[in-house]
């Protein structure tokens, strides 16, 4: 709090009229992140509404990379973070998910959307430039014969012109959209919706 008085030339004493503390603050901001991120319309395509929401999702936490770990951590969440929130499970739940397989929906694409995110996050490099020249230095021409899957995933691959990382977030998002529809189709029509039933467990 020091710190951000410093930066906003006020005295951090005056930040207590108009946060409670720390943990206001953070409440705040990630409210700010959940504001920028696409919210699913009712009606339409769910998969398209999920998809363009999970870009949305990366697209901010890529911008905001600090915000990756709090996302979901917040104790008072705000209402553009309660919002969002209610319009996902809206969507799937529109779009005939039962109250137990919206949760799984849920649940598997926000944790391979975070999940990304942080791994993202960790790489030792950004563009595909510099992933060639990481590949390069984690494996020498000396280890190839040691190695010579991940030799040939980093010749033939990481270091082609054009690499990003970036690009796997597709491919792995359609995937599970593409899984969570067969789901959905087995679902027997006109179920009934009760927690804890052993036959709605996956």
């Amino acid at each position: 709090m020091r710190r951000l008085g410093q930066a906003l030339a006020v005295e951090a004493m005056s930040l207590y009229n108009h946060v409670a503390g720390k943990d206001d603050v953070l409440d705040g901001l990630v409210d700010l992140v959940f504001a920028e991120i696409e919210v699913p319309c009712a009606g339409g395509d769910w998969s398209a509404a999920m998809r363009g929401r999970a870009l949305s999702a990366r697209a901010a936490l890529t911008r905001h990379r600090w915000a990756v770990g709090l996302m979901e951590s917040r104790h008072h969440p705000g209402p553009a973070n309660l919002g969002h929130h209610d319009a996902v499970l809206r969507c799937l739940r529109e779009a005939g998910f039962s109250l137990v397989m919206a949760g799984h929906a849920y649940s598997a694409l926000d944790s391979y959307v975070y999940g990304f995110a942080m791994t993202q996050l960790n790489l030792p490099f950004d563009t595909g430039e510099q992933a060639a020249e990481v590949a390069a230095t984690i494996l020498p021409a000396s280890l190839a014969d040691t190695y010579p899957h991940l030799a040939e995933f980093a010749i033939q691959r990481v270091m082609q012109p054009g690499y990003s990382y970036a690009d796997e977030f597709e491919f792995g998002l359609d995937l599970i959209l593409e899984g969570l529809e067969k789901e959905k189709s087995l679902e027997p029509a006109g179920v009934e919706d009760r927690v804890g039933d052993p036959g709605h467990q996956r």
